[in-house]
């Protein structure tokens, strides 16, 4: 298994086929380079001139359409000292009656510190001179190709992945997604020092990152996004309105569970009835994201007809 380094010196801001910035075999680790939108440059830009602006795409060898590809999360490195967001919140998540009232947008920086583990506001609006949060580096957009030679923007999100905002695309995880084009063409970028549920002012704290990824093919075929935590397993939707999207992590959490637990539909129903959690990513965007995630600790105790598998095997 080989590592590649990469340095991109242009980037997408859609996810799409495009001639591929390198060939990586199975099981490969890719450390990237990827930046925010401050600091792009608009002749950088392969495609387009606006944000999220994506490093790729990669050509996994081996990885054919109906495959799944795994993106194991190494490491996410902030390589600036600084980040931004914008504040009020959005619209989106706002009652209609109290959107007249909201001040204007504005553009805030924030010191990342990465020895304490820390960021925090340059100018602590009144109220917030102590304010520091942990920083939690996540994956904001990432993805593969989708079918039929579409190209979709970086600002919204599909069954391919894209930009969903989802605050466990972090260290140690593994997300999945399915394959629809030879090579899956994966594509990174919009990494954030940190970020609460829901992008809920339109950003996180936007920085550029170095990205360590592992990538592997899975000979399996899923439908929409899933991932594996130490703790966990989810599945994701994006789509809108948002019982839509729930809709579509349900669904593809109760494929999942028939295909490596051995539980029928009716089995499954008592499961997740109990013990399913809902996650809310991105709830800024044309499309929204839910995560329908189980704690392992419950998937141990299934006894399925055929038992369960470990993680990226198939039957």
């Amino acid at each position: 298994m080989a590592t590649h380094r990469f340095h991109p010196t242009q980037y997408f801001n859609v996810i799409g086929t495009a001639d591929p910035c390198l060939r990586v075999a199975s099981g490969d680790t890719v450390i990237a380079d990827t930046i925010d939108a401050s600091g792009l440059d608009a002749r950088e830009m392969a495609v387009g001139s606006r944000p999220n602006p994506m490093t790729g795409p990669f050509f996994v060898e081996g990885a054919e359409p109906g495959d799944t590809l795994a993106v194991h999360i190494n490491r996410l490195t902030p390589s600036r000292t600084t980040g931004w967001t914008y504040s009020p919140l959005a619209s989106t998540v706002l009652d209609p009656a109290v959107l007249a009232d909201r001040p204007p947008q504005q553009r805030h920086v924030w010191e990342i510190d990465r020895e304490a583990g820390t960021v925090r506001l340059q100018e602590p609006a009144k109220g917030l001179e102590t304010f520091s949060p942990s920083l939690q580096p996540m994956i904001g957009c990432f993805g593969v190709a989708p079918a039929g030679g579409q190209a979709l923007s970086t600002a919204t999100s599909a069954p391919n992945g894209g930009n969903m905002d989802y605050r466990l695309f972090a260290p140690g995880t593994t997300a999945w997604f399915p394959v629809s084009v030879p090579g899956a063409l994966f594509y990174l970028g919009d990494g954030h020092a940190c970020q609460g549920d829901g992008e809920i002012v339109g950003t996180g704290i936007e920085t550029s990152f170095e990205m360590e990824v592992t990538l592997r093919v899975l000979k399996r075929t899923i439908a929409w996004p899933r991932g594996e935590t130490s703790d966990d397993v989810f599945t994701i939707g994006n789509a809108r309105p948002l019982d839509q999207a729930l809709q579509h992590a349900t669904t593809e959490m109760l494929r999942w569970l028939g295909e490596d637990y051995g539980l029928d539909a009716r089995a499954a129903s008592h499961l997740m009835g109990q013990v399913v959690r809902y996650d809310v990513g991105n709830v800024f965007n044309p499309a929204y994201t839910v995560a329908c995630r189980i704690p392992k600790r419950f998937l141990t105790q299934v006894r399925g007809e055929a038992g369960p598998l470990p993680p990226g095997a198939s039957r």
